[in-house]
Formats: structure tokens, C-alpha cells, sequence
């Protein structure tokens, strides 16, 4: 019996070889400003969200032990969830479309044969991204997720994947990080509140405010409630 993952992956018409001529021919016709911005913006838009797991961090350093160990946990959660989708293209050897199918143009230089396409790696990464600050920091989940479809799209436009490529990798990277991040948040957090304890650490891990003593809170819950 054919393993249908398997066949997936091998992309046969009914499986997405007619939508990405569409896509690639149509990527064809854009204007060369658009081309170009879609041949860097798949590549930038990595960088970006590596940008975004830095500034988290620094931002944490004056935080609780929980936002640093969260900022830590999450590009370590997509580092994870990137190996799995490493191991599965590897498994499933999934050939490039650009490679597998004839006349066809595409934007960007196609792969090297042995760089397999199921899933997007890309896709994975910016998926997982994303979805570990919906957790972490909310405010900047409102850009990260638009940017991660994206760069996702982007690898279709400029040829390398196709369409199930992409959207297999977002799902990986959706569902599977932000469960890592949430199962390793309790023992992390333990980590950061221990580590936080060397002096010659504190430049990395910052830290945490102090917290306010009993009274403090007391006053204001009590001034909360006389406000209701």
C-alpha cells in the first residue's frame, strides 16, 4: 500500500503541479521591481523574525523570569520544529518543482538536486515564529503572523515550492512550537529564576524587578475595588 504522506509529497497533478504553473507563469508577468522585492523578501523575512527573537530578548532582561525564559525557550522551540521538518524532507525526498517539471520560468535560482522541497523550510520557520510571539508578546504577533504568510507565499511565487510545500511547513510550525514552548515554560522559567543568581550572568539574563512586598498589593487590589 502506497503511503499517502509519500504520495503527497510526490506531487503528481492532482496535487498541486497546475497551481504552481499558474503562480510561476503568472510571477512571470509582474513587474521586475516586484520580482526582485519577492527574491529578497524571502530570504529578509527570515532575518526579520530573527531580528524580532533578539529584541524580545533584550526586552525580557528586565522582566519577570517567566518573559525571559519564554524569550529564551521560543527560537529554541522553532530551532526544534526546523530539525523535524529537516528530517522529514529528507525522508520523503520530494524533488523541487522547478526541477521536476519542464518549461517551467521561475524567479529565483532553483536548488541544488538534493535540496528536497516537502515541507518548506522557510514556511516552518516563519510559521513557528510567529506563532511562539503569539504566546510571548502579542503586540508584535500582529505583524509577525501576516509576515510569515508572506514568506511563505513568497516561495511559491518565486518558484521553489510548491503550494502544499508551503502550507504543510506553516502547519508544522503553527501547531507544533508554541506546544514545545508552553510544555518547557514551567522548567525554564525554575532555570532562569536559578541562573539569575550569578552575578556574571546578569548581563544576559538581566534581572528580575523586585517584586512589591505584600502590603503594596494589598493597597492596590483595595484601591482597585473602591474604583469599580
Amino acid at each position: 500500500m502506497t503511503n499517502p504522506t509519500l504520495q503527497l509529497a510526490k506531487a503528481g497533478p492532482e496535487y498541486g503541479v497546475g497551481v504552481y504553473r499558474d503562480i510561476t507563469e503568472w510571477a512571470a508577468t509582474t513587474p521586475g521591481w516586484m520580482q526582485t522585492a519577492g527574491e529578497i523578501g524571502t530570504e529578509l523575512g527570515i532575518l526579520v523574525f530573527v531580528a524580532l527573537f533578539v529584541l524580545q530578548w533584550w526586552r525580557a532582561r528586565g522582566r519577570d523570569d517567566r518573559s525571559m525564559a519564554l524569550a529564551l525557550l521560543a527560537p529554541v522551540a522553532v530551532a526544534v520544529v526546523y530539525g523535524l521538518s529537516e528530517t522529514i524532507k529528507v525522508w520523503l525526498h520530494e524533488e523541487r518543482p522547478c526541477r521536476d517539471i519542464p518549461n517551467v520560468r521561475t524567479i529565483a535560482e532553483c536548488p541544488v538536486s538534493g535540496d528536497w522541497a516537502f515541507p518548506s523550510n522557510h514556511s516552518v520557520i516563519a510559521a513557528a515564529s510567529a506563532a511562539t510571539f503569539l504566546i510571548t508578546w502579542r503586540l508584535v504577533a500582529a505583524f509577525a503572523l501576516p509576515l510569515a504568510v508572506l514568506v511563505a507565499l513568497s516561495r511559491v511565487y518565486v518558484g521553489v515550492h510548491y503550494l502544499h510545500d508551503v502550507a504543510a511547513g506553516a502547519l508544522l510550525g503553527v501547531l507544533l512550537a508554541p506546544l514545545l514552548l508552553l510544555v518547557m515554560k514551567v522548567p525554564g522559567t525554575v532555570a532562569v529564576a536559578r541562573l539569575r543568581q550569578y552575578r556574571p550572568l546578569t548581563v544576559a539574563l538581566g534581572a528580575a524587578p523586585p517584586s512589591e512586598p505584600p502590603r503594596v498589593v494589598a493597597a492596590k487590589a483595595h484601591a482597585s475595588a473602591s474604583n469599580r
